[in-house]
């Protein structure tokens, strides 16, 4: 029982010893004229859908949860919005090129309808962000749409 009482005694140090490691929630600075809403002329009902379920991980704007700043928990998320940044950033759609805007949307599309997006680990904490039927078709029709008038 003492070494029990003893591994706990340190992990509980530990743990309150790793939440002085900083993890950087800053969002970068917001460029309207960048934002994908904004340069594609984006319905207000898509937008909507897109706020609460993808721009949390997909653009600047994410809002952290409380239990973000709990390491390590912080640290696996901050991984994953950078992740999520690094294949789709909505606030920063002006500045790439139309190859990699056409890559975005049909891997947007794709990922809309195989139900990996948005993923399942996220919709678990956020139910709010779990996308119904009729809104996963609203979404792929408008990427679609965008594809087939090659307006991006």
């Amino acid at each position: 029982m003492k070494t029990f009482l003893n591994i706990l005694y340190w992990f509980l140090i530990g743990i309150a010893l790793i939440q002085f490691i900083p993890v950087n929630r800053m969002n970068k600075p917001i460029d309207a004229k960048l934002n994908f809403v904004h340069i594609q002329n984006t319905p207000k009902n898509i937008q909507s859908v897109l706020k609460k379920a993808c721009y949390d991980c997909h653009s600047n704007e994410t809002v952290y949860p409380d239990y973000a700043y709990v390491a390590p928990v912080s640290w696996s998320i901050k991984h994953h919005i950078n992740k999520g940044r690094d294949h789709l950033n909505l606030s920063e759609w002006g500045t790439f090129d139309h190859y990699l805007k056409k890559s975005m949307l049909e891997k947007s599309v794709h990922s809309i309808k195989e139900y990996t997006m948005p993923m399942p680990g996220y919709i678990a904490q956020h139910p709010e962000a779990n996308l119904t039927k009729a809104e996963r078709v609203l979404l792929t029709n408008y990427f679609e749409q965008l594809l087939k008038t090659k307006n991006y």
